[in-house]
């Protein structure tokens, strides 16, 4: 019966070029590693190696066993590494990217929670909604809202969220409620944008989805900026529903045409790739969507 240690062995030999090197590299003697050699070449019944005293080649059969054997060798090399993986303690240094709006008001519950969990590990969190380079800007993990570029980077999806209307009460005491989509055109809209000019609103209602064209004084490409125009008065403004919601509760905002909301936009988290996808990184995320869930609607 061979023995997957002789495996090992050959396949060290061949990657490494020479026994010497091989026995060097598993610590242990030359004379072991070619006892080992021997013994898998009898049990297969082919040479698999011609040695001379200053060469090592791979027979024909060699070079066979080796591409089939070494393929074996590094799934079980995988499959060693994920159940180390997952039953190692998350610790070190992860960072995360998210927009400000999105992390500000949900990602730092699960920042806060999984600190606590994991006393090992740090969390450097960035709030930005500029698009970053996830690999040159060193972030391991990224969450992001809407419609995804083309990118060579893992997504997976933990749910949808819509905008909600909203205005301050202030605002709509002096310039009234809109009562349908086409009221927006008269009324001062906060652009969620870099700007104000040649606006619109895609919405979705009673009767299927509308867009109209807004206009406003103010215009800005970060959502806090936005959420403070909004509750300053300076018109109505299109929110993330778990942003809306809170600030509706708390009454520093009211809720406008209840019946109509944005399209529905993916929320995703990003990394650079699913290979040996690090424990920090997977406790995270899992996290992350166990808490998203329940102030987002998933899909």
């Amino acid at each position: 019966m061979i023995d997957l240690n002789d495996i090992v062995v050959f396949a060290r030999v061949v990657e490494a070029g020479s026994f010497t090197a091989a026995a060097r590299q598993l610590a242990m003697p030359k004379t072991t590693v070619s006892r080992r050699i021997a013994t898998l070449e009898r049990e297969v019944g082919v040479r698999l190696l011609q040695r001379t005293t200053r060469s090592l080649n791979l027979t024909d059969a060699g070079r066979l066993y080796f591409e089939q054997s070494s393929q074996g060798l590094r799934t079980i090399e995988e499959a060693n590494l994920r159940l180390a993986e997952a039953r190692a303690e998350p610790s070190g240094t992860i960072r995360i990217s998210a927009p400000v709006g999105f992390g500000g008001h949900f990602l730092i519950r699960a920042v806060v929670d999984f600190l606590a969990l994991y006393p090992k590990t740090n969390v450097e969190l960035r709030l930005t909604d500029d698009r970053l380079n996830l690999v040159e800007d060193g972030i391991d993990l990224a969450f992001r809202t809407g419609i995804l570029q083309d990118s060579t980077l893992i997504a997976r999806k933990l749910g949808s969220t819509h905008r909600l209307l909203c205005a301050s009460p202030d605002y709509l005491a002096r310039h009234g409620t809109p009562q349908s989509p086409a009221d927006l055109t008269h009324h001062q809209c906060v652009i969620a944008g870099a700007s104000a000019s040649g606006a619109h609103w895609v919405l979705e209602g009673p009767h299927g989805q509308e867009t109209v064209m807004v206009a406003g004084r103010f215009a800005a490409n970060e959502m806090q900026a936005v959420v403070a125009a909004a509750h300053a008065g300076f018109g109505i403004a299109q929110l993330p529903q778990a942003i809306a919601e809170g600030l509706i509760k708390e009454g520093r905002l009211q809720h406008v045409l209840e019946d109509y909301t944005t399209p529905a936009g993916g929320l995703h988290a990003l990394y650079p790739s699913s290979r040996h996808l690090s424990p920090l990184v997977k406790a995270f995320i899992e996290l992350a969507s166990e808490r998203i869930s329940n102030g987002i609607n998933t899909a």
